[in-house]
């Protein structure tokens, strides 16, 4: 595995007045003040009118939504706001490139975010464009506080897109004194195919926990910090059913996790497994494009 030096020194936040929005900007100038980097907050100004008075009423409600933003941010940390102009995933993603953005945090839904859509249609659609790691805050958490991280979850299934995201993770909770906490999920259904005849064998589902604890102990050896805490776990079950209960079980502040390959984030899936724990768990998510 890979080390990254100097992980973070841009971090893009786009606000849209919203609940889940302000949280992110929250998150974001947490991990900010952490790896000393500098937070771009923007808003987006979407195209349609064609009445100057209008374009100017929108300029100075995104100025003012830029500044009420502004003042949940220490100010120690610093800060640039801008108003950007186009559809909002478009101006985003391009935004973030040409910035050099190594992070973006957005609110998991924005304002027309409806609740039973648990990751919005501008969230959504940046992840699936953007190849800049992006971290979906949600407006609350079952514990109430957003920020702060003391327990980091990367999931892993002993694949390439695991040692991606494992990097992110330690070097994370490096940054923030968090205990690293690395899970193999031993899901037997899918192992076998759900019209496996006759069932399974012990030898079967033991090899498969084999398999699972190689994983975890495989990530385990590349963490290079030793002042890390490391917890390793296997757990039997639906993947992204057992990541949901592990998180509530260990007080997890935050998971890192990969897409499913460049094809997929670009295309049409985001990968079955993040896809879902994006929509189930309520706790920030890093995902690694």
């Amino acid at each position: 595995m890979q080390n990254v030096v100097s992980m973070f020194k841009t971090i893009l936040v786009p606000v849209d007045g919203s609940d889940s929005a302000n949280r992110a900007a929250e998150f974001g100038a947490e991990l900010a003040s952490n790896y000393d980097a500098h937070l771009n907050i923007v808003h987006v100004l979407e195209g349609g009118s064609e009445l100057l008075g209008d374009a100017q009423e929108a300029k100075t409600q995104g100025r003012e939504m830029l500044d009420e933003v502004t003042e949940l941010i220490p100010e120690s940390t610093a800060i640039s706001t801008e108003l950007i102009e186009g559809d909002p995933d478009e101006a985003i993603s391009n935004y973030a490139d040409e910035h050099d953005a190594d992070l973006i945090v957005m609110g998991r839904h924005g304002r027309s975010g409806l609740k039973e859509h648990l990751v919005g249609t501008t969230t959504e659609r940046v992840l699936r464009q953007t190849k800049v790691p992006v971290v979906t805050v949600p407006e609350t958490t079952g514990r109430g506080d957003i920020t702060g991280v003391s327990n980091l979850l990367v999931p892993t299934d002993g694949s390439e897109n695991a040692e991606r995201a494992a990097p992110y993770g330690a070097d994370i909770a490096t940054h923030v004194g968090a205990t690293l906490h690395l899970l193999s999920v031993v899901d037997v259904q899918a192992e076998a195919g759900a019209f496996s005849a006759g069932g399974v064998t012990e030898d079967f589902i033991n090899k498969l926990k084999e398999d699972g604890r190689e994983a975890v102990d495989q990530l385990a050896q590349h963490v290079d910090d030793s002042d890390i805490a490391v917890q390793s776990s296997v757990m039997r079950g639906v993947s992204y059913e057992a990541i949901e209960e592990y998180v509530a079980e260990n007080d997890v502040d935050l998971i890192v996790m990969a897409s499913e390959g460049e094809s997929d984030i670009a295309g049409q899936s985001l990968g079955s497994v993040t896809d879902r724990v994006l929509r189930t768990v309520d706790v920030p998510v890093l995902v690694v494009v």
